[in-house]
């Protein structure tokens, strides 16, 4: 067994074909506190990966908010970080347009990812896969949705500054998939500018 990520919420290790991800303990919390939220946020993320099934996620084989651990599928591909480094412009173009699709599902199914980074996404045989649902949750509110595809900009911006802004476009082309399109582009603009005035 290895650690391939050591995160501050997390260690990830890979075990043969598995992923299993265990919460740490953190030293500064309340005891009661620290075992309180770490089962709290382990059995949520395991809930929302398993509800999930419209989109590709791993598979999870096993939650055990006992030893606050999840174990689920190796998803063997590329990170969209590695990708967007090592393709063109059209291939990129291409992924972006299915990535917006695959965000408006989990967004129509009322999932936010929390953590939407060019890092929790893998591409394997031509499909998005999203990892890393630790800080997910469902909420039905176009903010949150809104929030989430801000958080996808910023990554883009601050990692691929030269493809940023056409990647986003054309992936906003692929989340108009989603009915409810129209509300969640009008707060995107709106959380766009509160963060330029931060």
């Amino acid at each position: 067994m290895k650690i391939i990520k050591q995160g501050a919420e997390a260690v990830i290790k890979l075990s043969k074909n598995k992923i299993i991800k265990e919460r740490i303990k953190k030293n500064y919390r309340i005891n009661e506190l620290d075992k309180k939220l770490r089962k709290f946020r382990t059995k949520r993320e395991g809930n929302i990966l398993r509800k999930a099934t419209f989109v590709n996620v791993p598979k999870v084989y096993l939650v055990d908010d006992q030893r606050m651990i999840i174990e689920m599928e190796y998803i063997r591909g590329i990170l969209l970080k590695d990708f967007l480094n090592k393709n063109n412009l059209n291939e990129i173009l291409k992924i972006s347009e299915l990535l917006g699709e695959e965000i408006s599902r989990l967004h129509e199914n009322n999932i936010i990812h929390g953590d939407l980074t060019t890092t929790n996404l893998i591409l394997k045989d031509n499909k998005i896969y999203f990892i890393d649902f630790g800080l997910a949750f469902i909420s039905h509110k176009a903010e949150d949705k809104a929030v989430d595809l801000y958080l996808l900009k910023q990554a883009l911006a601050s990692s691929f500054p030269q493809i940023s802004e056409q990647t986003f476009h054309v992936m906003i082309g692929g989340y108009k998939f989603n009915k409810k399109h129209l509300e969640v582009l009008e707060r995107l603009k709106k959380v766009e500018k509160r963060g330029r005035y931060k």
